[in-house]
């Protein structure tokens, strides 16, 4: 396994250190979207207007984390250097680490081990979709809990196909299970974590399962387990997209495209994030919008530096 790591410069754009840092896994064959995804990796996939991979960042830059690093292939990761390069022009800390094999999901965290550090962590899955208020206020009370680890719950039809934890009549977790043929519970785990620093010695312990990977759910059994499993359900106000077929992907840019219509402002938009979280500046924002010029987003950002200083946050999906 091989690290590479780097750091924006620090400045009046950046933002403040915080004790939580963010991961995405942007590995996996993509073998369900063949031959799409033959040549290049399914997180760099457009999803309407921009690549895949920024619907994830933007909700760890949401959440107000700003250390993230990206888990990816060997044949891909250089894509992922070239596309955020060390973060300066979205006021982030970018690390980039290559994950080998596809080998579990938690997985992450003994790649990732030195660059959390004693911090916690935030990990979530290249290919998810969220949208909906008050996601960024639902991290941040996981952020803030001193123990434990927070998954985040959906209500699906098909609960077979995903992690599925059942749950008492007051929201705790009864058990969790992975991909059950009989679910005990239609609420399904979706692709993002919040962990405490005691995730990273829970995974070295870990031992591969059947499948020869290591698992989240095993990973997440340790807190249940512990009593520390702490589970936030997505309600009906909330959207969460899993992109990992030709259909969904095909819906996930409807979506988009439908939401950002109607409501005149850009999902997932890192540079508006970035303006309003004080990573970047204004100068910077217009530089952004400059090289994007010829396109709806770059358009987009040129408007939000013209109405500065009247600019106002209407809400962190506004971004």
């Amino acid at each position: 396994m091989t690290t590479l790591v780097s750091k924006a410069a620090e400045g009046p754009g950046a933002g403040p250190k915080r004790a939580m840092k963010g991961i995405i896994l942007a590995g996996g064959s993509g073998s369900r979207l063949y031959p799409a995804t033959m040549a290049v990796n399914k997180q760099l996939l457009p999803v309407y207007d921009k690549p895949m991979i920024y619907y994830p960042m933007s909700v760890l830059m949401l959440a107000d984390i700003h250390e993230i690093m990206i888990i990816s292939s060997p044949g891909h990761i250089d894509n992922f250097v070239n596309l955020f390069g060390d973060g300066t022009d979205l006021g982030l800390q970018m690390s980039y680490a290559v994950q080998e094999r596809p080998e579990g999901l938690a997985q992450a965290f003994t790649i990732g081990r030195d660059f959390v550090g004693t911090d916690g962590v935030t990990l979530v899955l290249g290919d998810n979709i969220f949208f909906g208020a008050g996601l960024a206020a639902k991290v941040g009370v996981a952020r803030a809990r001193d123990r434990g680890a927070t998954i985040f719950a959906y209500h699906v039809d098909d609960p077979e196909r995903y992690g599925v934890v059942t749950l008492d009549q007051f929201g705790r977790a009864l058990a969790i299970e992975e991909k059950p043929r009989a679910p005990q519970s239609p609420w399904a785990v979706t692709g993002l974590y919040v962990y405490d620093n005691a995730v990273l010695g829970h995974a070295a312990r870990l031992k591969p399962s059947a499948r020869g990977e290591l698992e989240i759910t095993d990973l997440n059994r340790i807190y249940l387990a512990e009593g520390q499993l702490h589970v936030d359900t997505l309600s009906r106000g909330y959207t969460w997209l899993d992109t990992g077929t030709h259909e969904s992907l095909l819906e996930a840019s409807q979506f988009v495209h439908v939401m950002q219509k109607r409501q005149g402002s850009h999902i997932a938009c890192l540079e508006e994030i970035a303006f309003r979280n004080g990573y970047i500046d204004l100068a910077h924002l217009m530089r952004r919008a400059k090289l994007l010029e010829k396109t709806s987003y770059g358009r987009y950002l040129t408007a939000l530096a013209r109405e500065e200083p009247q600019i106002v946050t209407s809400g962190p999906n506004a971004a």
